[in-house]
């Protein structure tokens, strides 16, 4: 039986990083996936949406050895817009921008495409010697004594490991084995991602469109073939989501402009599109014996206000604080403990705020639309209030 220091379940974008925070540490990592990472945008399968690394995150790719391989891609984004277009036709009504610089001199976030990260987080893990990642492989059954755990893995191996991180997703077999239970809110919604093209330049703004059904999200991308470029999220109502991803791209393109209240001019569609449901979700606990949940094993939000992939790395930085803190303890029940009492907290605060603010955007009556757009505008009234959102949104208690 192999022998590691921590067995990581999950080769997504937390799991990758995971392993190469754990890897530069110095620990012995195994990371497994059932499916190989697809690392070229155009590529079948790969992942069309973009994550915004807020401020806090760059520290934390820093410390991972990541941050120099993925600077030179990142694209700055000083100023989140907030649009309310719910009057009775498709058009800004309400317009309020949020600037970094009333925080700070760096930008809230960098935003870079989801299939670029899994290439330099892959890049990354081939300079560290006591990091393996094995495709192709995922875990089938956990069993855990005081002292470590042993994994069975879908090839029929069996790894023991002084601690087990499950990354593996909403769905997550480990946290299943474990026994640890979830509580899950499903919206009837589903979010299609996809990159634009189109005549206006961003200028590092990040735009939220609010009208009906979800969030129209519009977020930087460096230029495609010399034009300014964005990634889009647009969540709507599952029926509606469905007919946009099958219709032909002219009357797409027509439709993607017009809820885009035509704030970057006509958009044209630059990749496929991609489709995946909306929940809310939650673990009951972050722990268990030698088991420590992450990422979307441990909690899943709507994509709002980039907070989902930043709460993976809180998580992430309080395992590698509290590893590097008393490697000897690594995997321990009072580790684990301290993991729990260090984040349940800020995840059920945010889970819930998203909940509310998703509810709100996919609000379809007229007076509920209005009363959202009266509330945007008493919000960014208030300075103190407008500058608290703010750092709560970077990370802050």
């Amino acid at each position: 039986m192999d022998e590691v220091d921590i067995l990581i379940s999950g080769g997504g974008i937390a799991g990758l990083a995971a392993a190469a925070g754990f890897g530069s540490a110095g620990f012995r990592v195994l990371c497994v996936d059932p499916a190989a990472p697809v690392t070229e945008r155009d590529a079948a399968g790969s992942d069309l949406r973009t994550t915004a690394f807020l401020q806090p995150a760059r520290a934390l790719l820093d410390r991972c050895g990541l941050w120099d391989r993925l600077a030179p891609h990142a694209m700055p984004l000083e100023v989140m817009r907030i649009i309310d277009a719910g009057g009775a036709r498709p058009q800004a009504r309400v317009s309020r921008a949020f600037d970094s610089g009333e925080l700070s001199d760096l930008p809230f976030g960098w935003n870079l495409p989801n299939w670029l990260l899994r290439r330099e987080c892959l890049a990354r893990l081939g300079d560290l010697p006591d990091v393996t990642f094995r495709p192709g492989i995922g875990t089938t059954h956990l069993f855990t004594r005081t002292e470590s755990a042993r994994v069975t893995l879908s090839d029929g191996s069996r790894i023991r490991a002084r601690l087990v991180i499950a990354a593996d997703g909403r769905d997550s077999p480990m946290r299943q084995a474990a026994g640890i239970g979830v509580h899950t809110i499903r919206y009837g919604q589903k979010a299609l991602a996809f990159a634009v093209n189109h005549p206006v330049a961003h200028d590092n703004v990040s735009t939220e469109i609010h009208r009906s059904g979800g969030p129209f999200t519009l977020v930087p991308l460096p230029d495609h073939e010399g034009v300014p470029s964005s990634a889009v999220i647009w969540m709507e109502r599952g029926p509606r989501a469905r007919e946009l991803f099958d219709m032909e791209v002219e009357p797409f393109e027509a439709a993607m402009t017009e809820r885009s209240c035509e704030i970057l001019g006509p958009l044209r569609l630059a990749s496929r599109r991609t489709i995946w449901p909306i929940i809310s979700q939650k673990a009951a606990r972050m722990t268990a014996e030698r088991l420590a949940l992450m990422a979307e094993a441990a909690h899943v939000v709507p994509p709002i206000g980039a907070q989902g992939l930043n709460m993976s790395l809180a998580d992430l930085r309080t395992l590698l604080d509290l590893a590097e803190a008393r490697p000897a303890d690594l995997g321990s029940a009072s580790m684990l403990d301290a993991y729990h009492r260090a984040r349940i907290r800020d995840i059920r605060l945010r889970v819930h705020g998203i909940d509310l603010l998703n509810r709100a955007s996919m609000a379809g009556a007229r007076p509920l639309r209005d009363a959202r757009a009266l509330g945007l505008d008493a919000l960014y009234g208030l300075p103190p209030l407008r500058r608290a959102l703010m750092r709560m949104g970077l990370g802050a208690r």
